[in-house]
């Protein structure tokens, strides 16, 4: 780009010039490289190029609502390559590398520039740090900042392309997409904006996927919701109340003695009647997709099933919790058998997600001293006293921030006690009585657990909606196990 008043001077004035001081001009005014020199005359004109040789000025990065190097310069047909090379999407606040090139085959191309700035939308989305001398960074109209190269960055008489590097750092917050908008000039170095190549580029990074939501525990018609639901031993039958729309299902799919395991093995939102089989250490799935059943060894007489998604991928992994040996036995649905130790005999599983990150941590109550010891998978294991050695541990989500609470209930007074995962305050609730069978969930849907019990002297379910109130609903008959109680010892 050049200055309207360079095109002023004439021949025999740059001919003066050159023959005096064997000085050639060189005007980039946005991407002007090098070139030192005052205009004579009018103060209109006194402002030096100088001002510009290290990097041209704020708002020419062709984002939308600005111009690009073409405002100053004449361009020549292009015959090079201009690109953004930057990460496919982001995480909010982690810092990523960006790299603008310039590549081509004309060796008539000696200087090079650019200018980029990055915007969600129309907000500004930027926060840049450079590596090196090859780059800077200056601050532009509302908000937006720009990097550019330098006097350095330049690289005069240099053939063939260049490139910068230098660092984005993505906002604090999920802004969607952001796109990196840039600018760049491959010039042939001659003192005038005359004969240059001009040149534009985007590139968007996505926002962060949406993580698909943790499957609720026991919603079988995949609602969001809890169902309430019971496992009638004598025929082996499965009754729940579909949430949805309050119709009733019912299916016959187990013998007296088996262990009600259910969860979302398949990762369709719904959670799968299954049964874990003690005498012979199998499992049986009944698909909630077509009412299709697979079955498959895993595990020996004695064994405790604790199925849960341990790997992140919102689908339920079969495992088993051995208490004469104390060893996790988890069958990965992402492949492989997780096994290990963690616990002493007479430990009870207590498995929930305890540091929020996706993952089910592997976990026990330890009832003799009311002790909870936690295995976290981003954070280390975590122990303290919580609970006496007749209490019903009765762990999940329900503060709402992702991370399952400790909590237990006390048959003999019918209180809930929630040591919160946030700050490791607690606070107790009555909502209950001796006799009844805690069946904590999330029946309204809103991302937090409630405090639910069944009543098997009169089959009734009582359960503590943050939402919605109170429910009272008749559902069963005595000697029924409420499902929502499989894991609760």
């Amino acid at each position: 780009m050049i200055h309207r008043s360079l095109r002023l001077i004439t021949k025999e004035k740059r001919f003066m010039l050159s023959k005096t001081k064997k000085v050639k001009i060189l005007c980039l005014l946005i991407f002007g490289f090098l070139a030192i020199f005052a205009l004579s005359g009018s103060n209109r004109f006194a402002r030096t190029a100088g001002a510009f040789s290290t990097g041209p000025p704020a708002g020419f990065s062709g984002a939308p609502g600005e111009g690009n190097c073409t405002s100053c310069h004449t361009p020549n047909a292009n015959t090079g390559q201009f690109s953004i090379v930057a990460p496919a999407s982001y995480m909010p606040g982690q810092t990523y590398q960006v790299t603008v090139r310039h590549q081509t085959a004309d060796t008539s191309r000696k200087r090079w520039g650019f200018q980029l700035t990055a915007l969600a939308g129309s907000t500004p989305a930027v926060n840049f740090g450079n590596l090196n001398g090859n780059t800077q960074i200056i601050d532009g109209a509302a908000g937006r900042k720009y990097i550019e190269h330098t006097l350095t960055g330049s690289f005069g008489n240099q053939t063939g392309g260049a490139f910068w590097t230098f660092n984005w750092t993505a906002p604090a917050t999920n802004v969607g997409a952001v796109t990196l908008y840039a600018a760049g000039n491959e010039a042939n170095n001659d003192g005038t904006s005359e004969g240059d190549q001009i040149y534009t580029a985007t590139a968007t990074i996505q926002p962060p996927a949406t993580a698909p939501s943790d499957p609720v525990a026991f919603d079988f018609d995949g609602d969001g919701k809890t169902d309430i639901s019971i496992f009638r031993p004598a025929p082996a039958e499965w009754w729940y109340s579909r949430s949805s729309d309050g119709g009733n299902r019912a299916a016959q799919f187990g013998q007296t003695t088996d262990r009600i395991a259910p969860a979302d093995f398949t990762g369709d939102g719904k959670t799968d009647i299954t049964f874990w089989r003690p005498s012979t250490g199998e499992w049986f799935i009944l698909r909630s997709e077509d009412s299709s059943f697979l079955s498959f060894p895993f595990g020996t007489a004695g064994d405790i099933p604790v199925p849960a998604d341990y790997d992140g991928d919102n689908k339920a992994d079969p495992a088993i919790f051995r208490p004469s040996t104390q060893t996790w036995f988890i069958l990965q649905s992402t492949g492989g058998t997780a096994i290990f130790q963690f616990g002493i005999n007479g430990d009870i599983p207590v498995v929930a997600d305890y540091d929020g990150d996706g993952k089910a941590d592997a976990a026990i109550f330890r009832p003799g001293p009311g002790e909870w010891w936690i295995q976290r998978s981003t954070a280390g294991i975590l122990a303290f006293q919580f609970g006496n050695s007749f209490d019903k541990p009765a762990q999940g989500d329900y503060t709402g921030d992702g991370k399952a609470d400790v909590v237990f209930f006390r048959p003999s007074t019918g209180e809930w006690f929630v040591l919160r995962s946030e700050d490791s305050s607690f606070f107790s609730v009555p909502f209950g009585t001796s006799g009844d069978i805690p069946a904590p969930g999330d029946y309204d849907g809103d991302g937090k657990f409630d405090f639910g019990v069944f009543r098997p002297s009169s089959s009734t379910w009582f359960v503590s909606r943050s939402t919605q109130g109170i429910l009272i609903a008749g559902f069963g008959i005595n000697g029924d196990i409420p499902v929502p109680s499989a894991f609760i010892p």
